[in-house]
């Protein structure tokens, strides 16, 4: 026998006694919504964001050959990404003042995470390539992703689901202002 739901004619199964946690926000990541099909700067996200206004771009600083914005899809509360303004794919492609410039970013996303969030650790790194990992693979961005021992229960394996505490431009005001203090 199965333990599987039974399903009405109308189409709407039995209670399974389960809670939901709706996270509409992630159906644009599943269709692959504002995701390049190709490596042209047009249609690229990290190409875009810093062209609109803070807020709406959600970027947290603006460097000089670099910025750092909230990741729209986070895998934790406060995940930021490093990225060159340049569109380049790999990090060799870098110049030396974007990488150092990268690297001083990086650096101090860590500092302003950890001041308001308290995060006791972080998860930082590129992937490059559809092969590494890269979501968006033609323009190339470093994460930076704020941990919490135990951040990593039962919802994402179980239940598919990650749960962020607040709004990502109430993150994003957040980490803007405690980056200029």
């Amino acid at each position: 026998m199965s333990d599987a739901p039974t399903l009405h004619q109308d189409g709407v199964g039995e209670p399974d006694a389960l809670e939901r946690l709706w996270t509409p926000y992630r159906m644009a990541y599943i269709r692959g919504q504002s995701k390049p099909t190709d490596a042209s700067a047009e249609e690229c996200p990290f190409c875009r964001a810093p062209s609109l206004d803070d807020d709406e771009g959600l970027v947290v600083h603006r460097g000089e050959l670099a910025y750092v914005v909230l990741n729209l899809y986070p895998y934790s509360a406060g995940h930021l990404m490093v990225c060159p303004y340049r569109h380049v794919a790999e990090y060799v492609e870098t110049t030396d003042e974007e990488a150092a410039e990268m690297a001083a970013l990086t650096k101090q996303a860590v500092r302003v995470i950890r001041s308001v969030s308290g995060a006791p650790g972080f998860n930082i790194g590129m992937n490059q390539g559809a092969a590494g990992g890269a979501g968006i693979v033609a323009h190339l961005h470093q994460h930076v992703v704020p941990r919490w021992v135990g951040d990593q229960n039962f919802m994402p394996i179980i239940g598919r689901t990650k749960t962020l505490p607040e709004l990502l431009a109430d993150t994003r005001t957040l980490l803007a202002e405690a980056w200029s203090a």
